[in-house]
């Protein structure tokens, strides 16, 4: 098994039968860039995981979109990412397609941190 495995960053539950990665109910900061805007836009996510994330808007982007992210959690994580659902008035789900070792590292600890926090709250 290994330490994701163990950790419980991948799912084997019930709804989340379909997702490689467990989802956790964390509010990050991010900043989302397109291709056809010079124009970053600034939120939060509503979940986050190793493959992905759902991102809160108004003006979700269509599925299929290329995005720059960055996610802030204790430094700087560049992201290349691409929109896999498109709930309008809601929202985004995000999947990562790229990332360097190093910020993949980042989210792998600060998920396993989070998983921990959560257990000892339950």
């Amino acid at each position: 098994m290994s330490d994701s495995e163990q950790s419980g960053l991948f799912s084997d539950s019930g709804e989340q039968r379909r997702r490689a990665y467990l989802r956790l109910k964390l509010s990050v900061p991010v900043e989302v860039q397109t291709e056809a805007s010079e124009t970053p836009i600034r939120g939060a996510t509503a979940d986050l995981a190793m493959g992905g994330c759902y991102v809160e808007t108004m003006f979700p982007f269509p599925v299929g979109t290329k995005l720059d992210l960055k996610l802030q959690l204790e430094g700087t994580l560049l992201i290349e990412a691409l929109v896999v659902t498109s709930d309008p008035q809601v929202g985004n789900g995000i999947e990562f397609t790229k990332m360097l070792p190093e910020d993949r590292e980042e989210l792998k600890a600060y998920l396993e941190a989070a998983t921990e926090a959560q257990k000892e709250k339950s």
